[in-house]
């Protein structure tokens, strides 16, 4: 059986996505001045397991990662994005576009049962708070992992909005950077 981890980025006052869809805060922060946040970065996209995506996260991730400039800039980064299995929710995508992807129309809840009972590496869900929100509804995120981003937007979306059965989590791990970023991470109590 597979575990189901959520990996976001979350600003100070808890949002995932600024207005209108905008994450450009989640980029702020200057990676040449931190090297432990760059092989951090590099070591979570070499980890392996199943990328579980939104259309919206997949159009963006699948607009730079595949692309020269992605490869010269973040090559291992570039490497792991594009080897890693994808599978992208969305009711309207054909053709994915990006290798190692499938697309899956139906259910998302359904969906992602039947994946956490396969075998394998690991499912993680990046982005796609609606997703998110779903998944957790229905108590089938394992872990979470939150890279608090030392900025404050005033407005935008939570992950967890709609959510009115909220997963218990116990803390597991703390880890902080010269750049000001801070990864929260916390294990989702099993719901009876």
């Amino acid at each position: 059986m597979q575990t189901l981890m959520v990996f976001n980025s979350i600003t100070l006052d808890g949002y995932f996505t600024g207005e209108n869809g905008d994450l450009s805060w989640a980029h702020q922060r200057d990676r040449e001045s931190d090297p432990e946040w760059n092989a951090y970065i590099e070591s979570n996209a070499s980890g392996g397991g199943t990328l579980l995506l939104g259309r919206k996260t997949y159009d963006m991730m699948k607009a730079y990662w595949p692309t020269p400039q992605a490869k010269q800039n973040d090559q291992k980064v570039a490497e792991g994005m594009n080897r890693s299995k994808k599978v992208v929710f969305s009711r309207t995508l054909g053709d994915p576009g990006w290798e190692n992807t499938r697309v899956v129309k139906n259910d998302i809840v359904d969906e992602v049962r039947r994946l956490k009972n396969e075998s394998g590496e690991g499912l993680v869900l990046l982005g796609s708070g609606s997703i998110v929100a779903q998944l957790a509804q229905a108590g089938l995120v394992d872990a979470y992992t939150f890279v608090v981003v030392p900025v404050v937007i005033g407005k935008g979306r939570t992950m967890f909005e709609g959510v009115d059965n909220a997963p218990a989590l116990q803390r597991t791990d703390v880890k902080t950077f010269r750049n000001g970023n801070v990864v929260l991470s916390y294990s989702a109590a099993p719901r009876a």
